[in-house]
């Protein structure tokens, strides 16, 4: 793997921006380990986030990234946040960066879209993007319809830019997986739910130390928005709303405020508790540095092993 060489960082990691969590404190912490920090923009306003990119500056002389969710109405105005503060990395989900990518170049910021089909790839690639961070859906959150395994290394083989695999790595041996299959490196979230650091409530991370595979289901998919997260009484409830309800809008408004409610609150029943499937791989919580770490010397015996 070679991302670390191309953006300039110790390790060939990414650290997923997952929304209402991954602040500019945080981000910090994951940048000066060796990993390239992102704070995820999701559930902050313009104002919000630019006081968060100010706050990771001041802990941090390390590259790092932001995460926009390109639908959001008010997208302009982040465009204009990260714009002016010049953040060095991009990374833009659920839309394209293309009707802004004048301004990013223009501030020195290098693109890295999220891509979950190589179809994808036949419109970005006419635009100047840096990388690809090709997601599968074994991730957590919001999610797309292929796996990992194929998206990979169909997105690899449909482009010359560098492919950062996300979605079902949280171990060196998954991370020498994604190598194989193409991947310059790897972009990590679920993983990063179990360290220390991470501003999480306590109830969130200790559900997710005693969490299984069978424990992860997805809802969404009646309404155009699956994500995935660990089963609990709202995502049961939630899916017998969706076999009998028809109204999208409605589907959607259930959702609403209900990670902030676990990640906040605490609120393991009524909240989302987003995960990947990675999460059934850890029964403890790290430092962010010991995560690293491990991943790094896993990922060097697995290459090892194969000699």
């Amino acid at each position: 793997m070679n991302l670390d060489k191309l953006l300039n960082i110790k390790y060939p990691v990414i650290q997923g921006g997952m929304a209402n969590i991954t602040d500019g404190k945080f981000t910090a912490a994951v940048s000066n380990a060796g990993a390239l920090g992102t704070i995820g923009s999701g559930g902050m306003k313009a104002d919000v986030l630019a006081k968060e990119i100010e706050i990771c500056r001041e802990l941090t002389d390390k590259p790092f990234a932001v995460n926009l969710i390109m639908f959001r109405s008010d997208i302009e105005e982040l465009v204009d946040v990260v714009c002016r503060a010049k953040v060095p990395y991009l990374i833009a989900g659920a839309g394209s960066p293309g009707p802004y990518m004048e301004k990013f170049l223009a501030a020195g910021i290098k693109v890295m879209p999220v891509v979950s089909s190589p179809l994808q790839i036949k419109r970005l690639d006419k635009i100047d993007v840096f990388a690809y961070i090709a997601e599968g859906m074994e991730a957590g959150g919001h999610i797309g319809e292929m796996t990992t395994m194929t998206l990979i290394y169909q997105v690899s083989h449909a482009t010359d830019k560098p492919v950062i695999a996300g979605g079902g790595i949280g171990s060196g041996a998954q991370m020498l997986a994604a190598e194989v299959l193409g991947a310059s490196g790897v972009q990590i979230g679920t993983a990063f739910l179990f360290t220390d650091e991470v501003p999480v409530h306590r109830n969130y991370k200790e559900l997710l130390v005693n969490t299984e595979s069978h424990r992860i289901t997805s809802i969404g998919y009646l309404n155009g928005r699956p994500m995935r997260l660990v089963k609990n009484p709202m995502t049961r409830e939630f899916k017998e709303l969706e076999r009998s309800e028809t109204n999208k809008e409605a589907l959607e408004d259930f959702t609403l405020g209900r990670l902030r409610k676990a990640v906040y609150e605490g609120d393991v029943d009524q909240g989302s508790v987003m995960a990947g499937y990675t999460a059934a791989q850890f029964d403890r919580l790290y430092s962010v540095p010991e995560l690293l770490g491990k991943l790094m010397s896993e990922y060097e015996f697995a290459k090892e092993s194969l000699k």
